[in-house]
């Protein structure tokens, strides 16, 4: 028989933890007679002094054994390697065993006496399995390259839109505006601006407009002079003096008040400014980029932002869409923001179970791709294994009062298919559009609203159901 390998070509390692040796002889002559490399253990102690010695594929493992358990085996396992693939073997299986084994980690349970066959196959898919998770990465990382922008993901037609303006736009060095909720990433644009611009070789300095009380913000941004007010001992430099020939990025600008609005239009139309207690003026080469949250064109209507300086800083206007209107994007972004999680916690991480994406695709998101990130690093930190599942999120399910329904739970096969049934609405029936939205393809659909009798014509009724 030819040897089993993974799609990179390396090949199976299996690890077989059992305390009996007959168990552990009779499975190494039948996984080597397979093709796989096979090692044994007699104890848990052992076991784990391989798996952190070496990675390993697959560790079979007994439930039943003197001194550290199966159990215990699995929960040090998935610490040591996450990417291992843990089973477990056991003569005394019930509903209980299998369920925490579940939670703990363990990708399946096999009954003692097994045959060869019953083995063979669960190894078999195991293996397809990781083939398809390898298959799926390189993929990503291809789409990622296609759907990136700097730190921005996204294959929205909408994003999209926002990434060819912002590429133009950091080309020139016109003021930008941009705008968008809470979350969206307006200071990560903002960056990405610059760095594509001829003025990435220049410093990048941003200034919060919210985070600081007038007076406070006046002196942040324009520096002062020895004596200027007490405490102001020697002269120092403010953030558009830091900022010279580079970037001042001013977030929230919709927060500053009247006489700061005022310093700042003459800023843009001069490039000058004066220190506090300065009697010189201060020239400076200084592209800015400000953002807010606030509806600035209502400000200026009703009194409370100068409609001169709006037009100054409206020179470049981006908006940058929340969450909920591309959550085609979500599954790009639970991958990308993984990546980084994994690395910045030094935890592995391999993905978000399907009912798992289909709660984040159906969250409302208020506080956009910020919140997105916070519910990832909380359930990495919460999980037992590698793989997120829908009650490491934190997120409410989806009820069935969120269809019309009354206010019982409903199982994670009922939330699917009202999920599906109201993309469907959304979308027309338009199944292609309905599978980019749900990070599926159309055949995945298909067969999803086979098996919940969803019909494009009847995707109303199906969600009353």
């Amino acid at each position: 028989m030819e040897v089993v390998t993974r799609m990179d070509g390396k090949k199976i390692r299996v690890l077989v933890v059992d305390d009996e040796e007959i168990v552990r002889e009779s499975l190494l002559g039948w996984l080597e007679k397979d093709g796989y490399t096979v090692e044994t253990a007699p104890d848990g102690r052992t076991a784990l002094a391989r798996l952190e010695a070496e990675p390993w594929s697959i560790v079979l493992v007994d439930l039943k054994m003197p001194g550290m358990d199966g159990m215990q085996v699995l929960e040090e396992s998935r610490k040591l390697r996450p990417e291992s693939v843990v089973v477990i073997m056991t003569a005394y299986a019930t509903v209980d065993t299998a369920v925490t084994a579940m939670k703990k980690g363990a990708y399946d349970y096999l009954v003692k006496p097994f045959d060869p066959e019953e083995l063979s196959l669960l190894i078999l898919k195991i293996v397809a399995q990781q083939a398809l998770v390898q298959e799926n990465l390189l993929l990503r990382k291809v789409l990622k390259r296609e759907y990136r922008f700097h730190d921005f993901v996204s294959k929205s037609a909408g994003m999209q839109a926002v990434f060819v303006l912002a590429r133009a736009a950091a080309r020139t060095s016109s003021t930008i505006l941009i705008q968008g909720e809470s979350g969206t990433g307006k200071e990560l644009l903002a960056r990405a601006i610059h760095t594509e611009s001829p003025r990435s070789h220049g410093p990048f300095v941003a200034v919060s407009c919210a985070a600081l009380a007038e007076s406070l913000l006046e002196s942040e941004l324009f520096g002062h002079e020895r004596g200027a007010f007490t405490g102001a001992v020697a002269r120092r430099k403010g953030k558009l003096e830091t900022a010279h020939g580079g970037t001042l990025f001013l977030d929230e600008i919709g927060d500053v008040g009247a006489k700061l609005q005022l310093d700042l239009l003459r800023v843009l139309e001069e490039r000058t400014f004066d220190r506090l207690g300065g009697t010189e003026p201060v020239q400076v080469d200084v592209r800015v980029i400000a953002a807010t949250n606030r509806d600035l064109r209502k400000a200026v209507e009703e009194g409370r932002f100068r409609e001169d300086l709006y037009y100054r800083l409206n020179v470049i206007p981006v908006t940058l869409p929340p969450l909920r209107e591309r959550r085609e994007d979500i599954p790009l972004l639970v991958d990308h923001l993984l990546e980084q999680l994994a690395v910045e916690m030094g935890k592995t991480v391999q993905g978000v179970s399907a009912d798992a994406m289909a709660v984040l695709i159906a969250s409302p998101w208020p506080g956009n791709v910020r919140e997105l990130r916070n519910v990832l690093e909380r359930a990495i930190v919460i999980a037992p294994g590698s793989i997120l599942r829908p009650a490491d999120l934190g997120l409410p399910l989806p009820s069935a009062g969120d269809t019309g329904g009354g206010d019982e739970p409903v199982s994670l096969e009922d939330v699917e298919r009202r999920h599906i049934a109201h993309v469907l609405r959304r979308t027309g029936g338009n199944v292609s559009q309905a599978a980019r939205l749900l990070g599926i393809d159309r055949v995945t659909l298909y067969n999803k609203m086979r098996k919940y009798q969803l019909r494009k014509d009847e995707e109303d009724s199906a969600a009353g159901r």
